[in-house]
């Protein structure tokens, strides 16, 4: 059942990387294992692990304490990832509808800092579609 729903997920990847090409936006592609939905999305402070049955969480680190709803931290955490993953490439809007996937799992996310000589190009946020 897990290499018939993984299957699934792959050809829909596929279909929608086409559909998003096609249409001159780009899909950026999260780490599977990206811990989403334990990082607080105001300070950035990573949560210890949680049993799936706690769906809103107080943040640990004692300056923010903020409480989240696990689901929508884990949003803003995703499209947060896939935002830094565009900037840490700093690919041309050009070479990005070209070359439109990115999997931040097969390439190093940090070694690609930023420097004042590197103009970067981001593609408008409204052309992105990021799958985790």
């Amino acid at each position: 059942a897990q290499h018939i729903s993984d299957c699934g997920w792959g050809t829909f990847v596929n279909f929608l990387d086409y559909k998003l090409e096609r249409e001159d936006k780009r899909l950026v592609e999260i780490d599977r294992w990206f811990p989403s939905s334990h990082i607080c999305p105001d300070c950035l402070t990573q949560q210890p692990k949680m049993e799936l049955s706690i769906r809103k969480w107080n943040c640990i680190n004692s300056e923010c304490n903020a409480r989240h709803d696990r689901d929508e931290a884990a949003s803003k955490n995703i499209r947060a990832e896939g935002i830094r993953i565009i900037k840490a490439e700093g690919t041309p809007a050009s070479e990005a509808r070209r070359e439109c996937k990115t999997r931040s799992g097969s390439q190093d996310q940090g070694s690609a800092a930023p420097s004042e000589a590197r103009n970067y190009h981001l593609v408008p946020l409204e052309q992105v579609v990021v799958v985790h």
